[in-house]
Order: C-alpha cells, then structure tokens, then sequence
C-alpha cells in the first residue's frame, strides 16, 4: 500500500471511531485490551517510545513505528500516537506496513 492509501485508511479508521489518538487514550485503549495496532510516529520521545514498547509487549498489542509527520498529516491531529481498535482497519493498516 502506498503512503497515500495508508494515509486515507488512518483518516477513515478515526472518522469511523474505529482509533484514537492522544498518549492517553491510546494507553486507556491497549490496557482495555481493545487494541490491535498501535502507530508510533518517529518523532515521538525516547520516554514515550518506551513506555508504548513495554505496554505493548506485556499485553501483546502490534506495535509500528511510522515516518515522522505522517499520522498528523493523515489524521490532522498533533498526536505521535495512534490505536486502532481491534477488526478490519488494524488488519488493513498492519498488513500494508
């Protein structure tokens, strides 16, 4: 998949309140267990880079690290973290990257 394509899934999967984006919300929605894919932009800091990479092995949540800038031009939100709940959008996204 393209960058412009996983770009318009990521819009679509927050329009579709099928992901949230925000450090918080994302921590709330991996800890619920609801989470299938979390998107870490590389912009993000060391502390907060850790902090998801050990949530998300001790609850076996999909992690990937997306070129810096891309999940705020998808999304328009400032945030350097994105959780996609789990279904077909997760699916989508993880198997294109």
């Amino acid at each position: 998949m393209n960058e412009q394509k996983l770009k318009g899934m990521m819009g679509l999967a927050l329009r579709a309140r099928q992901a949230v984006t925000g450090t918080d919300a994302c921590s709330m929605m991996i800890e619920a267990g609801k989470c299938g894919l979390l998107l870490l932009d590389e912009t993000a800091g060391i502390h907060t880079r850790k902090r998801f990479e050990g949530l998300c092995e001790r609850t076996g949540t999909h992690m990937a690290v997306v070129p810096g800038g891309l999940l705020e031009t998808a999304t328009g939100c400032s945030g350097v973290t994105m959780a996609l709940r789990k279904g077909s959008f997760a699916d989508q996204i993880r198997d294109s990257l």
